[in-house]
């Protein structure tokens, strides 16, 4: 038999098992250690100093430091990455809001159009060629953005 035969026979399912747990354990415990980690620096409340002996401790002793802080102030650690993420979604929401809200749609444009129209500052066949313009993308609608060429009325 070969090598490889044998260490099948001397490595029984079991010890994979535990072995494979263990590797389970390991990986856990450096996600909960790096988490520790973010969170110490995300924690506004925390000083310099605080956050600066927390890391020490969490780097020295790392098991002990990483269950205490866990133990101390881990209640807050789930709120912290809540506010942050809630944060986040609202820096969102606002940044597609204003993207959104930058260009005017067609209907906008005709609105503006008919309007202009009504109190007699355009002609009904400059309304005409304008409305040609937005209706086929050509008109202001499309081109509202930085690059687009000046119009000249």
């Amino acid at each position: 038999m070969s090598a490889s035969t044998y260490l099948a026979y001397d490595y029984p399912l079991l010890s994979v098992f535990w072995s494979m747990f263990l590797f389970f354990l390991w990986i856990m415990w450096f996600v909960l250690l790096f988490r520790v980690v973010v969170d110490i620096f995300r924690d506004d409340a925390l000083s310099g100093w605080a956050k600066a002996g927390w890391l020490v401790f969490t780097i020295v002793l790392p098991f002990l430091g990483v269950f205490v802080y866990v133990i101390a102030r881990g209640k807050n650690m789930g709120r912290r990455e809540v506010r942050q993420a809630r944060a986040q979604q609202e820096e969102f929401d606002t940044y597609i809001r204003e993207t959104a809200g930058g260009r005017s749609s067609s209907v906008d444009e005709l609105a503006k159009l008919s309007e202009i129209r009504a109190r007699g500052d355009i002609t009904d066949e400059e309304f005409r060629r304008a409305k040609d313009l937005v209706l086929t993308g050509h008109g202001p609608a499309e081109h509202s953005g930085p690059t687009s060429a000046p119009t000249h009325r």
